[in-house]
C-alpha cells in the first residue's frame, strides 16, 4: 500500500522531530547523565501514550541509578497469547548524541507503533524501548534487553519472534560504501551488497523461519532494499545489539540495521548528529518494518 503524499510528509516530519529531540536537544543519554536518560525515557513514553497506548515501565537499577524499559502493547485477537516484540534501545555511549545510534531506531519504533495502532492482529505486538544497551552494560545482567528477555522466559511468554531495530538511518549510494564484517568467510562475501543503500535483517541460524516471514512482509510493503541473511553466532557482529539477549533465552530474533560502523563513519562519535540521517529512506524503512511486523503478527487489513 503506497502512502499518500501528505502521510509521507507527516511521517518524515515525525521521524526528524523524534531524532532532533533525542540527539539534538537531549544529546548523550546514559547512567552517567541520569537526567538525560530519564528525559529520553519520558519522551518515548509520552509519544507512545499520544499514539493511544498505555505504557508500563520495567524499572531496575543499573550503574547505581534507577532505569526503565518501556513497554506498550497492541493486544492480539485469535492468538493473543503469542507475542511479537519490536524493540530499540534509547541510550547512548558518552561520546555521542546518538542520532543514528540509536535515535533513528527509536524514531522508527515510535512511528511503526503509531501507524499500527489501527491494525487488528491475531498475535499480540509489544513495542519495547530498552535502556542500557551500550557499554559498560553490554552483554551484562544490567543490559535492559537482558532484563526483559529473562522476564519473558520467567513468565513463560510465548514469544514467536523479536525484531531489534539497531541504527536504521544512515544510507550511502556510492560504490564500495558498504564494508563486510571481517569474520564473514570468503565464499559468502560475493552475496553482500557493495553499496550502503539497504536495510539488513540478520538472524542466527535458528531464526530462519522468522527471517523468512519478516522478509516476505517487508518486501510486500517496503520500497527500501532489504538484505537478509542468517549466520552462526560465532560471527560476533550479529550479536552487537538487543537481539542477542533474546537468543540467549532461546527465542528467535532478528537485528534490523543499517550495519552500523560497516557503513556509518560517525559511529560512536560526536558527529553522529541528526543532519547526517536520510529521513526519506527512514520513512521507507518504517513501511517495510511495519509490513514485516504485520506478517509475523498475522495482521488483518487496517480498521476503517
Amino acid at each position: 500500500m503506497e502512502p499518500q503524499p501528505d502521510q509521507q510528509c507527516v511521517l518524515i516530519d515525525n521521524l526528524r522531530r523524534h531524532v532532533d529531540r533525542l540527539a539534538g536537544i537531549i544529546g548523550p543519554r546514559h547512567v552517567g547523565l541520569p537526567h538525560a536518560l530519564a528525559a529520553a525515557a519520558t519522551l518515548v513514553e509520552r509519544e507512545l501514550v499520544s499514539a493511544g497506548y498505555s505504557v508500563q515501565r520495567q524499572a531496575y537499577r543499573a550503574g547505581g541509578q534507577e532505569v526503565s524499559n518501556l513497554v506498550a502493547e497492541l493486544p492480539g485477537a485469535a492468538r493473543a497469547d503469542e507475542i511479537v516484540i519490536l524493540g530499540a534501545h534509547y541510550d547512548t555511549v558518552p561520546t555521542t548524541p546518538g542520532a543514528d545510534d540509536n535515535g533513528s531506531a527509536v524514531a522508527v519504533l515510535l512511528e511503526v507503533a503509531r501507524l499500527m495502532r489501527s491494525r487488528q492482529c491475531a498475535r499480540t505486538i509489544r513495542f519495547v524501548a530498552f535502556t542500557c544497551e551500550e557499554s559498560p552494560h553490554f552483554h551484562t545482567g544490567e543490559m535492559g534487553s537482558q532484563m526483559y528477555a529473562r522476564s519473558c522466559r520467567a513468565r513463560g511468554d510465548r514469544l514467536v519472534g523479536m525484531l531489534c531495530l539497531e541504527m536504521v538511518g544512515f544510507y550511502a549510494s556510492a560504490p564500495d560504501s558498504q564494508r563486510i564484517p571481517s569474520a564473514i568467510p570468503s565464499f559468502l562475501r560475493p552475496v553482500f551488497p557493495p553499496r550502503g543503500d539497504f536495510l539488513a535483517a540478520v538472524g542466527n541460524l535458528r531464526s530462519w523461519k522468522l527471517l523468512w516471514k519478516f522478509r516476505r512482509g517487508f518486501r510486500r510493503t517496503g520500497r527500501l532494499p532489504l538484505f537478509s541473511i542468517v549466520l552462526p553466532e560465532a560471527i560476533h557482529d550479529i550479536r552487537r545489539s538487543d537481539n542477542s539477549s533474546f537468543w540467549d533465552q532461546g527465542y528467535q530474533a532478528l537485528m534490523l540495521t543499517d550495519t552500523s560502523y560497516l557503513r556509518n563513519p560517525h559511529y560512536h562519535l560526536a558527529s553522529d548528529t541528526p543532519e547526517t540521517l536520510d529521513y526519506e529512506r527512514m520513512a521507507a524503512a518504517v513501511y517495510g518494518v511495519m509490513g514485516g511486523v504485520a506478517e509475523v503478527a498475522l495482521a488483518r487489513s487496517p480498521r476503517r
